[in-house]
């Protein structure tokens, strides 16, 4: 977890967020099974609620604040370096996980 945590500091992600532990639950669990992509809201979400004993929509919620307080940061230029390119527009929240658990197993490997 440790290099997840990093990559989201570097965002300028801080713990202050609840969906920073969110995010970075997703994100481990995404590395372990890339499809849990195609099923976020039948999948993803609701393992990281009950790990964390809270709501799906709660989850959802806190994830999208983080993916709103990277986009609106300074560091946007960051995450479009993670995402290997120019976004256009905000990423969704599983497109942001995306870009994260892809960012983190690339740099894993080549290291």
């Amino acid at each position: 977890m440790g290099c997840i945590y990093d990559a989201l500091r570097i965002l300028g992600i801080r713990r202050t967020y609840k969906g920073y532990y969110y995010v970075a639950e997703a994100i481990q669990l995404v590395m372990e099974d890339a499809s849990l992509l195609l099923y976020i809201s039948k999948s993803l979400y609701p393992e990281v609620a009950r790990r964390h004993g809270t709501s799906i929509n709660c989850v959802e919620r806190n994830i999208r604040t983080v993916v709103n307080s990277c986009w609106d940061s300074d560091y946007v230029h960051v995450l479009e370096s993670m995402a290997g390119g120019k976004l256009y527009r905000k990423p969704t929240s599983g497109e942001f996980i995306d870009i994260l658990s892809s960012y983190i197993l690339t740099e894993n490997v080549s290291a």
